[in-house]
């Protein structure tokens, strides 16, 4: 293989990891700073969300530990396809939270942005997933 043939092959896959690599922080830092922490600081917003939804504040809790988990793990390079795909399902969750029990469809909006974003990282990151899963 030739030095030309070696450095054209490896930028499209530079590329594509450098792309990973930023989506995968903005979506950390989305759901870290801005989602899981306004759960864990009480902010009036969460708390009345929570509220309509009915579950308790304990779920507001366990929302924020999973939205935190998943921001950090998109951070971690062997778990980022896993911590995307988990937050995919949060995100399926939130979504549907939103049209259906607080029944305001148009806050679907950020829930489904979220996820289709999340679900780009894991399906670029789907190698390291099935290397974790034992496949």
């Amino acid at each position: 293989m030739t030095a030309h043939a070696a450095t054209a092959t490896s930028t499209p896959t530079r590329r594509r990891t450098a792309i990973l690599w930023t989506l995968q922080v903005l979506l950390a830092l989305m759901f870290i700073v801005a989602s899981a922490a306004p759960k864990f600081a009480g902010e009036a917003y969460a708390v009345q969300i929570f509220e309509q939804i009915g579950a308790g504040q304990w779920f507001r809790y366990v929302v924020g530990a999973l939205e935190l988990a998943g921001g950090v793990g998109l951070l971690v390079p062997r778990l980022a396809g896993l911590a995307a795909l988990g937050l995919v399902g949060l995100m399926i969750g939130a979504g549907y939270t939103q049209v259906v029990v607080l029944q305001n469809p148009v806050f679907v909006i950020t829930p489904i942005i979220l996820g289709v974003l999340a679900a780009v990282v894991a399906w670029g990151r789907r190698d390291s997933v099935a290397r974790l899963l034992g496949r």
